[in-house]
């Protein structure tokens, strides 16, 4: 680890819920700060006006950073369905005839995918 990195870690605010993502936004605005003329010194910038975009988003990287994490599965409301399982369209293949619970087209769909296999065959 380099002295940079090593330093960064010990200036991490408490607050910080994702350190990885902190510390490489870290790392990209230290890298993308202004000279003295207001212009990015970052090499990949090409001279570009400060604050340029690369330090923009490094900014947005250390907000998010210290955002509380929002759990990985999605939420579901108490009224949404279970499953939103395609409808056919009317005038398509399928469309109007009942199939399995109920679900108009499912049994048509079958069928047609059974015997498109079959003369593929």
């Amino acid at each position: 680890m380099s002295e940079a990195s090593t330093d960064r870690v010990a200036d991490r605010p408490a607050e910080v819920t994702d350190p990885l993502l902190w510390d490489l936004a870290a790392a990209v605005a230290d890298a993308h700060q202004p000279d003295a003329e207001r212009v990015c010194a970052s090499p990949s910038c090409a001279g570009a006006a400060w604050p340029c975009a690369a330090w923009n988003n490094a900014q947005a990287g250390l907000s998010a950073a210290r955002a509380p994490r929002q759990s990985a599965a999605p939420r579901q409301s108490a009224t949404s369905p279970q499953s939103a399982a395609p409808r056919p369209v009317a005038g398509q293949p399928g469309a109007g005839q009942p199939g399995a619970a109920g679900e108009p087209g499912t049994v048509a769909a079958r069928t047609g995918a059974r015997s498109l296999a079959a003369t593929a065959a």
